[in-house]
């Protein structure tokens, strides 16, 4: 039988690339946006022997993000993977930061990810185990000043993280925390820093291999936490 994955926050980049690697390795695949035209196309275009579901989703509704999870069961089943792919911030730091924005952003990267992993962690709970795994940022263990918003948002999916891993290690589902430290490679990304020549950037692609390396980990003695993506020195005030 198929497996069945969700990626909360897909978009051009790396949420693609998840999306068609967990495709092409056989799993359905739920794809949640705010943006539907892009998920439905994606959804459409991801190989076999894979399938996808494109689920128009604001992950800042908790009834939106509860219905998408009922809908993915009624399309393919129970949830077997989750990745907390969203992110949102203004990059601001803490006098230019509304109290608005702060908790835009936690709605997203904070809330909305304790939402989705409540509903996928209890699939998981009646299946006999899965994996959820966060995407993080430099930012989520060592501010880099000025984007207070994002930071203390990343910071608390981080624990969050750490503390349902604790939790349900031991029920067979592996919690993990991919730390980006590195601007990916996406459209509109390499023209924006044109200007340094020692920029590099992260190969989404190659670094979809990396998530799906620990969705195989399956050895519940020995579970990885936190894997660590860079290209070497950043410069870039994004990450």
């Amino acid at each position: 039988m198929p497996r069945t994955a969700v990626i909360a926050g897909v978009g051009s980049g790396l949420g693609e690339s998840l999306a068609r690697k967990f495709a092409a390795e056989g799993f359905q695949v739920a794809l949640f946006a705010r943006s539907a035209d892009y998920i439905e196309e994606l959804a459409a275009d991801l190989s076999d022997p894979g399938e996808g579901l494109a689920v128009q989703t604001d992950l800042t509704d908790i009834e939106e993000v509860r219905d998408g999870f009922e809908a993915v069961r009624e399309a393919f089943g129970p949830v077997d993977v989750l990745v907390n792919h969203a992110s949102a911030a203004s990059w601001t730091g803490l006098m230019d930061t509304s109290v608005e924005e702060f908790e835009q952003a936690w709605a997203v990267n904070g809330r909305g990810a304790f939402v989705c992993s409540q509903e996928a962690v209890g699939d998981m709970l009646e299946t006999g185990g899965g994996t959820v795994i966060f995407t993080g940022a430099t930012s989520a263990v060592r501010s880099l000043g000025g984007a207070i918003g994002f930071t203390a948002a990343k910071f608390a999916a981080r624990g969050m993280a750490m503390d349902i891993a604790q939790e349900f290690g031991p029920e067979g589902i592996h919690v993990a925390h991919v730390v980006i430290d590195g601007q990916i490679d996406s459209p509109g990304v390499p023209e924006r820093f044109s200007g340094r020549e020692d920029e590099t950037f992260l190969d989404p692609d190659r670094m979809a291999e990396t998530y799906w390396h620990l969705v195989e980990q399956d050895d519940v003695s020995t579970q990885p936490f936190e894997v660590h993506i860079t290209n070497g020195p950043q410069n870039s005030e994004f990450i």
